[in-house]
């Protein structure tokens, strides 16, 4: 770093700094990125990273709700939340200076990438961003990010040994992967849900092909409007109420608030690979279009898997019954 000017080390420092105190948890996380994207519009996937951040924040304040704490040990509850937390830590870790710095960029006029090494990056979004400076292609850069965060998080979350072995082949995990429980959803502040099941979640190729899918939604030019509106209008608390508050129908949810519900967890990245020197990037995964194989509005689909869970309730407590009987 010696070479650089007194003025690049005081943005690599001051990037450094705003990063780490809007990391502190889910909350700071989703609002951090939603707060860019009013600030910088033309970085759609911002406002993709914001909502999507909502659901982890909202599965998160599940694991304390009303019914999984019935249905899952505390032991396994608390593994899953620390998935969740590492996951996305480490995407928001790697991204947010590369958003402060295009930012920085557009304010002086002048990219600034020469710089994005310095927050050990890969070498594949330090050219999309190049790329983008030139190109202007939203939706290329979009799909990029996609490409580069679900590859932040492949080596030091999914195959990690310890996440790998209590988490990913978890008999809870393979039955939310299975019968479609987790699901990404972008509710409206009329009371309609919609997203896309995630189903395979362990696949690399999958969690890139549904993040494609969810901003074909998210960026739809009928729906974006009503995304946005939810967005500006419900502030972010993890708690479930967040939308079924705008639900015509009232369910008999309890999900706390997640800061009345987790602490504040302390992350470090002791170990740096690029990931783009160890893989190669798939022309897929650049090239073909989402598809989408199941209906994208999912209100109906929202009240019937609550059904369910409530009906697996009862029968785990009729089960519990006879077993003592």
């Amino acid at each position: 770093m010696n070479h650089l000017t007194i003025q690049e080390h005081s943005i690599i420092r001051q990037i450094l700094s705003e990063t780490k105190k809007k990391n502190i948890d889910n909350i700071s996380r989703t609002d951090a990125y939603f707060d860019y994207f009013k600030k910088n519009p033309d970085i759609i996937w911002s406002f993709l990273a914001s909502m999507v951040s909502r659901n982890g924040g909202w599965n998160m304040c599940d694991l304390n709700g009303s019914t999984f704490p019935k249905l899952i040990d505390a032991g396994m509850r608390k593994q899953l939340f620390l998935t969740y937390e590492r996951a996305n830590w480490l995407i928001f870790h790697d991204v947010f200076p590369q958003l402060l710095l295009y930012q920085y960029s557009t304010k002086i006029n002048k990219p600034m990438f020469h710089l994005l090494p310095y927050f050990n990056v890969s070498a594949f979004i330090q050219k999309e961003w190049a790329r983008y400076w030139k190109e202007n292609d939203r939706k290329r850069l979009t799909t990029a990010l996609i490409i580069n965060e679900q590859n932040v998080i492949q080596t030091p979350v999914i195959e990690h040994p310890v996440y790998n072995k209590k988490v990913f082949h978890s008999m809870i995990f393979s039955f939310q992967d299975w019968f479609h429980f987790s699901c990404v959803l972008f509710p409206t502040c009329g009371g309609e849900v919609y997203g896309a099941s995630v189903n395979g979640f362990k696949s690399l190729s999958k969690r890139i092909n549904l993040g494609k899918r969810l901003s074909s939604i998210l960026f739809h030019p009928r729906l974006f409007p009503y995304f946005l509106e939810f967005a500006e209008k419900t502030p972010h608390t993890g708690s479930r109420y967040d939308y079924e508050q705008y639900f015509k129908i009232k369910l008999n949810h309890k999900t706390p608030l997640l800061r009345t519900s987790f602490p504040i967890i302390s992350h470090h990245r002791h170990t740096y690979e690029d990931w783009s020197k160890q893989r190669k990037v798939s022309p897929a995964w650049l090239h073909l279009k989402a598809r989408h194989h199941h209906p994208i509005h999912l209100t109906d689909w929202y009240f019937a898997k609550s059904n369910q869970l409530q009906l697996l309730l009862a029968l785990q407590k009729v089960f519990e019954f006879n077993k003592w009987k």
